[in-house]
């Protein structure tokens, strides 16, 4: 549960989030890897920060700038800020799998989680979101999902457990960003099930040599 994440949303993505422009669905996923990564959360922090105050020094307050991203970017080359506090757990005895927002979306922690089966050891569960489709996903522990790409963009933030591809090893808390020039195939720790959340924007298609006849099934 201590584990500080490796893997972080692009500078884009977070200046998006810190806009305000990121919709449901996609914008839940970054919050929830916020909610886990004081590095990220201290990033955004200074996103704000220093877009509201160059909102503030325009003279129309009703335009933003062409320039505005590359100055917040030169700004964040300077001086590091202060990391954002970690927030206090409000339950005793237990850190939650699920951190808020997440948590109020699912209505509680993992355990009120309704799981269906898809393939053989793989639990999902749908997340109600504008903007996308979420869902958690619960992968059996050593298991390998199967080879598959991307019509479009997929965010997949690991909660529990942990899993493996072609881009390196993620655990709690890490964020990885995949799209259609991304074809892989990843594989559940050996030591539990991993459980993730995931926004995608368009369906997967399976790549394997014995999965491709599903790709007409295959859905956001």
């Amino acid at each position: 549960m201590n584990h500080a994440p490796h893997h972080h949303p692009g500078t884009d993505l977070l200046l998006a989030y810190a806009a305000g422009t990121l919709a449901e669905a996609p914008g839940l996923v970054v919050a929830t890897h916020l909610a886990l990564c004081p590095r990220c959360r201290a990033e955004v922090a200074g996103m704000e920060a220093i877009g509201g105050a160059l909102l503030s020094e325009s003279d129309a307050a009703t335009s933003v700038s062409a320039g505005l991203l590359s100055d917040v970017l030169a700004r964040l080359d300077g001086p590091p800020l202060a990391e954002a506090p970690r927030r206090r757990q409000v339950t005793p005895g237990r850190t939650p799998v699920l951190p808020e927002p997440l948590r109020s979306y699912i209505g509680g922690d993992i355990e009120q989680i309704r799981w269906r089966r898809t393939i053989p050891g793989l639990h999902e569960a749908d997340v109600a979101c504008s903007g996308g489709s979420v869902r958690m996903m619960r992968i059996r522990s050593g298991m390998g999902m199967p080879q598959h790409t991307h019509r479009g963009d997929e965010f997949t933030l690991v909660l529990q457990g942990g899993f493996t591809d072609a881009s390196g090893h993620f655990l709690r808390g890490d964020f990885a960003a995949t799209d259609p020039a991304v074809d892989h195939r990843p594989i559940a720790d050996e030591d539990g099930d991993c459980i993730c959340i995931a926004f995608t924007d368009a369906p997967l298609r399976l790549t394997g040599r014995f999965m491709r006849w599903l790709n007409p099934l295959m859905r956001t």
